[in-house]
């Protein structure tokens, strides 16, 4: 009865009762074959050996529609263990098959195969999948496309015709050997060589042989990007010369239309967004460039692809191309504040958590350790309210499901505030800057309305971060700069239309509020979709415990198993 009582639970009931009429029309079953193998890539005027999916860079795009299931069959043809990921897919107590290495399961093996059962819920538009294993997610990803149900139709004209355009990063190195190197010296990883549209480096880095992405359009029709931040470590502008871009969708979750000249997407979030081809006929950039506000090394390339009207060459002018500088902060701050939850048909019913049961306040920062082999006599680490996260070689889920040992695998002590309170971000020149290792969760009720308040910190170099959830689509009711004041700040939230996400961009000296109820019983990992930080230890583990019955509870592994862990 007093789980009957919370605030939300009728909505969320009614939510329930809106996904099971959508999957009554026809949740259709879909299977698809991934071989994971070495292959090899010149860019740059320079041939390199990578891992990917059927030989392809981006992988397979994954086409289906709300409600589906899809199954995956992953074959590890290559030399090293992975996972995949199905990023922002919420997999309703299912986290066997959510992928992130050592949380929820182990590595594929080399000469061994794991079939995944994607299951979707809500989500409508633009996802993606990548590996969840060091940094192989650098080469190994791709689209996950989720059109509408049958009988349901888009909150907008239907587009003519629609196209995904992944922004990558492209190393002329191995992607594992980086992060390898970097973790064994205790310094910052590389930055990338070049970026990437789809795989191709445009025509800016000098190159002869490099090619560029081009996407032919018709005069007077209506296109849906897709767009997908897949790189390692850097937030993106994007842009199309001469034409707006009106922004419909983010994270898989229709937002109320605006219209842009630019946008600015994090890594790990996906963006639909609407072009009218009502230019004269000819040809124009399409652009990309990364956005970077801390004091950590970048480069500042802008990668273009090509936008080509139909039976017209024209000419390419590049003085054309718009973009913010990269050090822009007003124009990335100005762009995320205008997206707001749309309230159509096709989101789900509005459902924002008013009468909060569990608050988490989490210091976010780069932190240093002592290491006497290291380069420096110390090396690079990253925290969530100074604790640095470890995988240990048994995943956590196999751990917390069999209880019997998971004692040894992670405890669940994470600190709910900082453990000390400091002017977060302030001048901390001088501050202590250590952190300590270790593994531990935050423990949810199932039922239970959370709120996350991330508090960016200037230890270390500072900057903004993409904090991505696991397992859920929370709203984003409120963000600010400096220090988050629990007193008066929360009389800012917008408790009215937040957007529904599941990757935040979290501003540099500032903060951010998220909500959500706990109704996924699971293990799910929550960490920086910086590689270079996730790497760090910028992670943590969210476990909803059980609820009462069998449809509230976690579901059993599959019959098949799971890949075996290291040493077992």
């Amino acid at each position: 009865m007093g789980l009957l009582m919370k605030q939300g639970f009728g909505t969320w009931l009614l939510g329930t009762f809106f996904l099971s009429t959508l999957l009554l029309c026809r949740a259709d079953v879909h299977y698809y074959e991934f071989f994971v193998r070495e292959s090899n890539f010149t860019k740059l005027c320079n041939t390199k050996s990578m891992l990917v999916v059927n030989d392809s860079y981006p992988g397979p795009e994954i086409r289906v529609h709300r409600g589906d299931t899809v199954f995956v069959n992953v074959h590890n043809q290559g030399k090293y263990g992975f996972t995949i990921h199905w990023h922002g897919v919420k997999q309703p107590r299912n986290p066997w098959s959510d992928g992130p290495e050592f949380i929820t399961q182990c590595p594929i093996q080399p000469g061994t195969n794991f079939t995944y059962e994607v299951i979707l819920s809500n989500e409508i538009g633009t996802l993606w999948w990548h590996a969840h294993s060091d940094w192989t997610r650098g080469s190994v990803h791709g689209a996950f496309i989720i059109l509408p149900a049958e009988n349901e139709t888009y909150p907008f004209p239907t587009p003519d015709a629609d196209q995904a355009i992944i922004l990558q990063s492209w190393y002329n190195r191995d992607y594992l050997e980086i992060i390898e190197e970097a973790l064994a010296n205790g310094t910052a990883p590389a930055v990338p060589d070049a970026y990437a549209i789809n795989g191709h480096l445009g025509d800016t880095y000098g190159c002869p042989n490099d090619t560029i992405f081009r996407m032919q359009v018709d005069y007077q029709k209506t296109y849906l990007l897709r767009i997908i931040n897949a790189a390692m470590n850097e937030m993106k502008f994007f842009g199309i010369t001469n034409h707006s871009l009106t922004v419909v969708a983010q994270d898989a979750s229709y937002v109320q239309r605006f219209t842009s000249d630019y946008v600015l997407i994090s890594p790990g979030q996906t963006m639909d967004v609407l072009i009218h081809a009502n230019q004269n006929t000819g040809r124009y950039y399409m652009a990309t460039r990364p956005f970077h506000d801390s004091a950590a090394s970048s480069r500042d390339n802008i990668t273009t692809g090509v936008i080509q009207y139909t039976n017209s060459d024209g000419g390419l002018n590049a003085s054309l191309i718009m973009l913010p500088t990269s050090n822009d902060s007003d124009a990335a701050i100005g762009f995320i504040s205008r997206i707001r939850n749309s309230n159509v048909t096709q989101n789900p019913p509005m459902n924002v958590p008013t009468d909060i049961d569990r608050r988490v306040y989490i210091a976010v920062a780069t932190n240093t350790m002592p290491c006497d082999n290291c380069t420096q006599n110390f090396r690079f680490a990253a925290s969530l309210n100074n604790v640095s996260f470890i995988s240990r070689r048994i995943d956590i889920l196999q751990a917390y499901y069999n209880r019997s040992i998971n004692d040894t695998v992670f405890t669940t002590d994470f600190p709910l505030e900082p453990p000390v309170f400091y002017n977060f971000t302030g001048d901390l020149a001088g501050f202590n800057s250590n952190t300590s290792q270790d593994t531990k969760a935050v423990v949810l009720n199932y039922g239970e309305a959370v709120e996350i308040v991330l508090q960016a910190t200037n230890l270390g170099a500072g900057g903004s971060h993409p904090i991505h959830l696991h397992g859920f689509s929370f709203y984003r009711v409120g963000t600010g700069s400096g220090n988050f004041n629990n007193v008066t700040d929360p009389s800012s939230y917008n408790l009215v239309d937040p957007p529904l996400i599941n990757t935040v961009h979290l501003p540099a000296r500032g903060w951010v509020a998220l909500r959500f109820l706990a109704t996924n019983p699971g293990v799910w990992f929550m960490h920086c979709h910086f590689e270079r930080h996730s790497s760090w230890g910028m992670d943590t583990v969210f476990i909803v415990k059980n609820g009462t019955t069998l449809d509230t509870s976690i579901r059993p592994p599959p019959v098949s198993g799971m890949p075996r862990c290291p040493g077992t």
